[in-house]
């Protein structure tokens, strides 16, 4: 880092040349209005590499043919905002509905999608409900893939250790059942349990490109507040392709800052931000 070191100021042309190229290796959208996000996002590259013009960083994003100065573009422009139990209502539509349909379906198993699951949070709630509705399983097979575009963030949530004073609104009981307490150099910190962590299959998945390598069908997919980044058309290809990844009585979640009134052809609101794949639709 150089001493003295100050932001450069970013040009029209700049900022075009890496919306563009966020856009082409993400499909993440970023409006003019986004300008200031861009700079504050990437200007400790600039910094951290000692250079001082945002047309010079993009030339070393370019020239590095091993790609890993790209990742760190997108690591850093995408946005990680999460919490334990975030949208509880999708919890508990998840113990009291999703999964006593499936018993009566005569399932023994439930294969679940978290698709931008940033730190992990998600997951783990996902995890932890299932695992107090079926009673520690008890011959179910229980998968969950969770995926995000952020290798960084990827890394945090396969750890599965959270600061215990970001969990405050994860009841006590629920740590103390699914957490084991940091001691020493972990002081502070919960680590889920590795029955839990076992559940998870965190993979790197960019939802804008063509192969996502996914076969799996899914009881459900949770997809919250990530298509809000993409365009209009961003966000139907994906959509489409995250529900044709459902089974034929899978439900798909979205954010509450969502609304996928526009996909009636092929899903059903079941309740707000929770839609059930219409019987019929072509999968993929």
């Amino acid at each position: 880092m150089q001493a003295g070191w100050s932001i450069p100021d970013i040009t029209n042309a700049e900022n075009g040349r890496f919306r563009d190229l966020i856009r082409a290796q993400t499909g993440i959208h970023l409006g003019d209005q986004k300008r200031h996000l861009l700079v504050a996002r990437l200007a400790q590259r600039l910094k951290t590499l000692g250079l001082d013009s945002f047309s010079t960083y993009y030339d070393y994003v370019a020239a590095d043919k091993s790609g890993a100065e790209l990742r760190q573009v997108i690591n850093r422009i995408t946005t990680n905002k999460t919490s334990f139990f975030r949208e509880p209502h999708h919890s508990e539509f998840l113990r009291s509905r999703l999964i006593p349909e499936a018993r009566q379906r005569g399932q023994n198993e439930l294969r679940i999608w978290s698709a931008g699951c940033s730190s992990g949070e998600e997951p783990y709630s996902m995890a932890i409900t299932v695992a107090e509705a079926l009673g520690k399983f008890h011959g179910w097979s229980v998968r969950i893939l969770a995926s995000d575009i952020d290798t960084e963030i990827l890394g945090r949530a396969r750890a599965g250790r959270y600061a215990i004073d970001t969990m405050e609104g994860v009841p006590a009981e629920r740590v103390r059942a699914h957490f084991m307490r940091g001691f020493g150099e972990f002081e502070g910190l919960a680590q889920v349990r590795p029955e839990l962590q076992r559940m998870i299959d965190f993979r790197q998945i960019n939802l804008s490109h063509p192969d996502w390598g996914v076969i799996e069908r899914f009881d459900a997919v949770f997809c919250r507040n990530v298509i809000i980044y993409f365009d209009r058309p961003t966000q139907q290809r994906i959509v489409e392709r995250l529900a044709g990844r459902l089974k034929p009585d899978g439900y798909f979640f979205s954010g509450h800052s969502e609304n996928l009134h526009w996909l009636r052809h092929l899903l059903d609101p079941v309740e707000p931000t929770v839609y059930r794949l219409q019987k019929g639709a072509r999968s993929e």
